[in-house]
């Protein structure tokens, strides 16, 4: 998950400080915390984090390392292999790496690539050229019916290169009566931005990044969006996806917006209200991509526990095992190991999935639960893209999918994160766990960051399966992000408590328990293409 959390650092040391003060529930002696191997989940964390995995990077000899550990473990475990015959699924992709010298020109002001703006494509092709391409400023690129807004209303912009802006205007306005206000919904997405415009026809999509919408700074753009990036490959090579995936740095689109006659920050205010209307910047663009194109394969793994009365209906519990492998840093190469982010989650997979696999010998469950572990979470949920198009089983059988992406590996707290509010009733599930715990839920402190919408579950969601994110990425540890999180630091420690990793562990046994012993299918609670595709599922 990319993190940037500004001003949060402070509160998070003096919440800290104020943990030795509260009162924390003592976790009941339940079945699963008394079959809990502590020792194996070190060894599970302390291996896939080694340096001989080398950063568990997609298509390295770490990702060779990583399938063979977890598919011996669950060989070992005596659990089905998830994929018919294979505890592996290959996911085909496509390795872009597009010349660094290029150059955009717009209006016939020329600006630098990776200082002033990114620019990258998603399209099988050597070259993807923007010439003489019209230049309009669509605000914040939105077609969303249920909030009454749409911003490409009555225009055409069918191989034209539009500018917008990032976040939505909830977050612009902070009125919670527009859209959701200082929460990010999915339109706020730059991933939304590039796939409504591909929609509408734009060529081109040049998003204006600013760092507290976005969440990230400047830095992040650039690193995600130069150099070598990974793509799944459709039928038609991606060619229905936008040719040019851009991002300009606020000041490259003031100087835009002022050589078209115009004031680029009034325009953004005015972007904020309903019914703005598109305007024209009367500008052309140019830009060449030269791209080297390589293919290979990846791997997801899944292994599966069938159910004793409905094994046709699947619990899904996960975690993504790659990460960012290694970087060259003052000279030096160095191993993004990526411990709590996510061998600790993958070593919870694993705990559960032993614990599973012993309790079905006494108590099985009635429906089946698939333990999954994607590829390439981290360049974009290219793994779980592509299971979420090519499942093992349809997704309309899928009740819920469960997701961990980063453990508590300090002291258990009293409360659990909730990712979302209002979203589905799995969050009553999760209620009724913690509430067993004598543990509170906490809403996400961050919800301008959007994270339910930046890991695995949401590739799943949008073909209408209701997800839960359990996160905990320094919400116990007040110097991860500021350095450790997808930085070398990120390594195995043996004074980790792991606390808190027995404590969400068994909260999500429970959980798991019940949706898998239950006949319910947790509903979204609400409008969204997530509902309107569980209920073409006929899951009403």
């Amino acid at each position: 998950m990319i993190i940037t959390w500004e001003k949060v650092v402070k509160n998070i040391i003096l919440a800290t400080s104020l943990m030795a003060t509260i009162s924390l529930p003592v976790l009941a002696e339940t079945a699963f915390v008394q079959s809990l191997d502590l020792a194996q989940y070190r060894t599970d964390v302390k291996t896939l984090a080694s340096d001989a995995f080398g950063g568990r990077a997609p298509l390295s000899e770490g990702e060779t390392l990583t399938l063979d550990y977890l598919v011996k473990a669950f060989k070992d475990m005596g659990l089905k292999p998830g994929f018919g015959d294979s505890y592996l699924q290959a996911a085909p992709l496509a390795q872009i790496s597009a010349d660094q010298n290029m150059q955009l020109d717009i209006g016939g002001l020329k600006f630098a690539n990776g200082s002033e703006f990114t620019a990258r494509t998603q399209r099988i092709a050597e070259t993807v050229s923007l010439n003489k391409s019209d230049v309009v400023f669509v605000g914040y690129g939105i077609n969303a019916p249920e909030y009454g807004w749409n911003d490409y209303k009555g225009l055409d912009v069918k191989g034209k290169t539009v500018i917008v802006l990032v976040n939505d205007p909830g977050f612009a306005t902070q009125d919670p009566a527009v859209f959701k206000g200082n929460a990010m919904t999915y339109y706020g997405r730059w991933t939304y931005k590039y796939e409504e415009a591909a929609r509408q026809g734009a060529e081109a999509v040049f998003i204006v990044h600013e760092t507290a919408p976005a969440a990230y700074g400047w830095g992040v753009v650039q690193n995600s969006n130069t150099g070598t990036k990974f793509t799944l490959v459709d039928a038609k090579n991606n060619q229905g996806q936008v040719g040019v995936m851009g991002w300009v740095q606020h000041e490259t689109a003031q100087k835009i917006f002022t050589k078209a006659g115009l004031d680029f920050d009034t325009l953004k205010q005015q972007a904020a209200k309903p019914n703005f209307k598109a305007i024209p910047l009367k500008l052309s663009a140019q830009l060449t991509l030269n791209n080297k194109i390589e293919r290979a394969e990846s791997h997801n793994v899944a292994a599966l526990l069938p159910g004793k009365t409905r094994p046709d209906e699947v619990v899904m519990m996960h975690a993504h095992w790659d990460h960012l492998g290694t970087v060259i840093e003052g000279g030096k190469s160095e191993i993004l190991n990526g411990a709590v982010d996510n061998a600790s989650g993958v070593a919870g997979v694993l705990a559960l999935a032993r614990y599973f696999k012993q309790q079905a010998k006494t108590a099985p469950l009635d429906r089946s639960v698939l333990f999954s572990a994607f590829t390439a979470e981290e360049t974009g949920l290219i793994g779980a893209q592509h299971f979420a198009q090519h499942p093992s089983v349809p997704t309309k059988n899928i009740v819920a999918f469960l997701n961990i992406d980063g453990m508590n590996v300090n002291k258990g707290v009293d409360y659990i994160l909730r990712y979302g509010e209002g979203v589905s009733e799995l969050e009553q599930y999760l209620d009724k766990a913690a509430k067993a715990q004598e543990r509170s839920v906490k809403a996400d402190p961050r919800p301008q960051n959007g994270l339910m919408f930046r890991s695995d579950h949401f590739a799943l969601a949008q073909q209408g399966v209701p997800g839960l994110l359990f996160m905990s990425l320094g919400d116990t540890d007040p110097d991860y992000i500021a350095h450790k999180y997808h930085k070398p630091a990120d390594d195995y420690d043996l004074s980790w408590n792991l606390g808190g990793v027995s404590q969400d562990l068994d909260l999500i046994a429970s959980m798991i328990t019940s949706l898998a012993n239950s006949t319910d299918w947790p509903h979204w609670l609400e409008s969204s293409d997530f509902k309107a595709k569980r209920e073409q599922d006929g899951r009403k």
